[in-house]
């Protein structure tokens, strides 16, 4: 059954490294026989972006590195507290991969010791487990290979056969037959409804009528219409037509009154609607008492969690046992003996709930599911602690998930950066980019107001020369502010003209030089291609997504795309892609800050301002206890 050794070791090479690591870091077990150093850092890389960032629910990662792609599939012992990888090249399919890390799970728990850090004797055992997989994946591929070579010739045989009899012969439903008469077997009905020929013969003969052929039947192949059918969608247009009629005649009985306009000149004298400030030169007096009137920016204040939400979801859990249709007796048991082990059927009603309460929250649904499959596999075969039940226990590992994600994983503090690269003698840039009309212009003079305030100088930069109006916002916000703008008009480059604004902060000696672009679509391919060339050419500190906190599911959709486009259309081997975001509209949401979950996500950058109103000192950092509270009460 088994093979040669020198095939064996042609076998073992495909798979380029197997570990058994803790949660915490400590390597246990690597396979010796295998020994190749892997390109680039896979390992780091997956623990990195997939496990911390609680997307272990998937089912593999890739990896691409210089001259290398690989593939990673891993599996945990929740219990144990074990993380097993396989790590393998992306161009080879192997079927035993699964099969394999389940078997070294297996084995490796009955000898695992908390007190050990090296299994040297686990080799042998791993080479027995490694046969036998390689055994039942050759099994599998022998037995899966002789009935699609029976299924090719049956359908060669069947389609030979609608050619020559398939036009003469009919059902009286107007389907035609998949063979001659049937007698042969080739057109047998499967259980789904699908035939072993080219066409599909359904089971019901009122679904094989359907003209679209989106039920399991196929359309009429050379038969006539459905006249049947047809009478039927007359009815329906008919009777769309007289509703129409009905709610047309219905309409004259609801009479809108309407204010008669007055034309003369005294309507014009009552309410003033020119609101032009006229002051001219002389505004510089509006700017010192606007910029002296503003206060603190809420950037420098620290925001304080009531525990009144905390304690109406301490209630709402108390209540909540209450409910289910579960017998009190059995589940008072359960939670005072503690469950063995935790199943899916078991987690899967609380998970449910969860992810129905995220959507809620206007977290994507894509984004809510795979948080679900990541806490289910974190949970799956963990002992359920006494006094517990499993729905706090699956809302504590959401908890802790939601935190882990929201917390930035790198510093965040912009001052920090621009005093680095002020002893650099070089201006701190910052690029705005996003979709039309989230806000970018408005947010900019909020942040260039909260640099102010701690004493740096600050330039703007109008590259939006695509909308008209925006050089003269950014102009009204400097103004506002006082501090100097760089500009060249419309219809020029805007990476040429960020590009110049850079060279004038050197000269003028400006610590922070924020760069307003134009708003676009993810799909405007042209102007992506601009933005790409804007922040290849100039290569700045921070680029910052702007973004709506009253978006969805479109948040995954914009994020993804705009990162991809400038991967895309970057020039250099390493894109420079989104450092951060900041969130706006953040006042007019209420409790759905889903938007801001979905964001960090899916791009991996921290959320570093938090816009929440029309001043400028309204702009604010994300709170992630307050953000990950909301989201689950």
């Amino acid at each position: 059954m088994f093979r040669q050794p020198s095939e064996n070791w042609k076998i073992l090479r495909m798979l380029e490294q197997l570990l058994i690591f803790t949660r915490g870091g400590l390597i246990l077990w690597t396979c010796k026989e295998l020994g190749n150093a892997l390109k680039g850092s896979p390992i780091d890389t997956l623990i990195r972006s997939c496990l911390l960032e609680e997307r272990s629910g998937a089912a593999s990662y890739n990896y691409d590195a210089p001259g290398a792609s690989y593939t990673l599939k891993w599996t945990f012992h929740n219990e144990l507290g074990l993380v097993f990888v396989a790590v393998y090249q992306r161009i080879l399919h192997l079927l035993y991969v699964e099969d394999l890390l389940a078997a070294v799970k297996r084995e490796f728990s009955q000898v695992y010791d908390p007190k050990r850090t090296a299994y040297p004797d686990f080799d042998e055992t791993f080479r027995q487990l490694k046969m036998e997989a390689l055994a039942r994946a050759e099994d599998l591929k022998r037995s899966n290979s002789n009935p699609v070579a029976g299924n090719v010739k049956k359908q060669a045989q069947g389609s030979n056969k609608v050619g020559i009899e398939g036009g003469n012969k009919k059902k009286s439903g107007g389907v035609a037959k998949n063979g001659a008469d049937g007698d042969d077997g080739n057109g047998r009905k499967l259980e789904n409804g699908h035939s072993n020929g080219n066409f599909v013969v359904a089971k019901d003969a009122n679904h094989s009528s359907d003209v679209n052929g989106r039920q399991n039947g196929s359309p009429n192949v050379g038969g006539a219409f459905d006249v049947h059918k047809l009478q039927k969608l007359r009815t329906k247009g008919g009777k769309k037509a007289d509703t129409a009629v009905k709610a047309s005649k219905a309409e004259p009985n609801k009479k809108v009154t309407k204010k008669n306009r007055v034309w003369d000149d005294s309507a014009t004298k009552e309410t003033k609607l020119d609101f032009t400030d006229h002051s001219g030169e002389d505004g510089d007096r509006n700017v010192d008492y606007v910029v002296a009137d503003q206060g603190e920016s809420m950037m420098d204040k620290e925001e304080i969690v009531s525990s009144e939400s905390e304690d109406e979801e301490d209630v709402g859990k108390n209540r909540k046992p209450n409910a289910k249709s579960k017998g009190w007796f059995s589940s008072m048991f359960q939670s005072i003996a503690g469950k063995a082990n935790l199943e899916k059927s078991d987690l899967e009603p609380a998970l449910k709930a969860l992810k129905d309460r995220l959507m809620t929250k206007n977290v994507a649904e894509e984004i809510a599911e795979k948080l679900c499959e990541s806490v289910a596999a974190s949970l799956e075969g963990k002992k359920l602690a006494s006094f517990t039940r499993v729905s706090s226990t699956v809302h504590a590992a959401m908890e802790e998930a939601l935190i882990r994600i929201l917390t930035p994983r790198r510093s965040i503090d912009i001052l920090r950066d621009v005093h680095a690269a002020k002893e650099q003698r070089k201006p701190y840039v910052v690029v705005f980019v996003g979709v039309n009309g989230v806000g970018k212009s408005t947010n900019l003079a909020k942040v260039a107001y909260w640099l102010l305030q701690h004493e740096v100088s600050v330039m703007m930069a109008a590259c939006d020369t695509f909308r008209s109006g925006a050089v003269e916002q950014l102009r009204t916000h400097a103004r506002r502010l006082q501090i100097p703008i760089f500009e060249k008009g419309y219809e020029k480059d805007p990476a040429i003209v960020a590009k110049e604004a850079i060279q004038e902060a050197s000269r003028n000696g400006s610590d922070v030089v924020l760069v307003d672009t134009a708003g676009r679509m993810q799909d405007n391919e042209p102007l992506m291609r601009a933005l790409s060339k804007l922040i290849y050419l100039n290569n700045p500190d921070l680029v910052l997504f702007v973004g709506e906190a009253l978006v969805g599911n479109d948040a995954v959709d914009q994020l993804s795309k705009f990162n991809q486009k400038l991967a895309d259309l970057a020039t250099s081997p390493n894109p420079r892609l989104i450092d951060g975001i900041l969130l706006t509209k953040f006042d007019t949401i209420d409790d759905k800050v889903g938007a801001a979950l979905s964001m960090v996500y899916i791009s991996g950058a921290p959320v570093m301002f938090v816009g929440c109103g029309q001043s400028y000192t309204d702009l604010k950092k994300l709170n992630v206890k307050s953000i990950v509270k909301t989201l689950l009460k």
